[in-house]
């Protein structure tokens, strides 16, 4: 079954406190991005990476300076990232096949979870990877607080896999602020959601100390 990834990157540096997207800040000694597209780089594995348009001239000037070899095929995005994700669903002419989507500012991701998201995906048509809270959570209200029992909530990571077909039709919908995520719009459509076990190491990077702790994880 063909396999794609769709690399979504389309943040500023406003809270990294940078002028350069954070996707292009350097983390041991390269930009996030390219991080993370070896992580995706399967024999089995088609990559689009979904770039504002706007940047897509300095990540191939980036592409030249690092002399960077990975494959991947580059669209432009959209307004939000429903809209860039539903560019990159767009680029893929087959409706068969099984997709992944990510965030390219998560570089640590583990192909092992990659390889299983797919696996998951294929079995029961959506693979949404997840870690446990460690921390206490309290729900707020305008006008008071109460505690939560943390095991009955989990934080959603990327990547999330689905089977082509459904998730091009999720995608058909209106956009809402609601669609934080894909797997929100493919519930959303009225499917259900299929957890995997994600990773604590799989961070988003989008803070300096973000940063920090990513070069630590690499060291490690």
């Amino acid at each position: 079954m063909q396999k794609y990834a769709i690399v979504v990157a389309g943040g500023s540096g406003t809270r990294m406190k940078s002028e350069l997207p954070k996707q292009f800040i350097k983390l041991a000694g390269k930009p996030i991005l390219m991080h993370t597209l070896e992580a995706f780089h399967f024999d089995d594995i088609q990559i689009i990476l979904v770039l504002p348009e706007s940047q897509i001239p300095y990540w191939k000037e980036l592409v030249d300076e690092h002399q960077f070899k990975i494959p991947h095929n580059i669209i432009a995005g959209g307004e939000q990232r429903f809209h860039s994700v539903k560019n990159g669903l767009s680029s893929i002419k087959a409706d068969d096949g099984l997709v992944a989507i990510h965030d390219g500012v998560r570089p640590l991701i583990k192909r092992q979870i990659i390889s299983e998201s797919f696996e998951q995906a294929e079995r029961a048509g959506n693979a949404i990877a997840s870690i446990q809270l460690k921390d206490s959570i309290r729900s707020i209200t305008p006008h008071a607080n109460r505690q939560e029992d943390r095991t009955n909530f989990r934080l959603i990571q990327t990547p999330q896999a689905f089977k082509i077909q459904l998730i091009k039709r999720a995608f058909e919908q209106e956009y809402t602020p609601s669609f934080t995520d894909d797997a929100s719009v493919l519930e959303q459509a009225g499917h259900s959601i299929n957890l995997i076990e994600g990773d604590y190491k799989n961070i988003k990077i989008t803070t300096p100390e973000d940063l920090l702790v990513a070069e630590t994880l690499l060291k490690a």
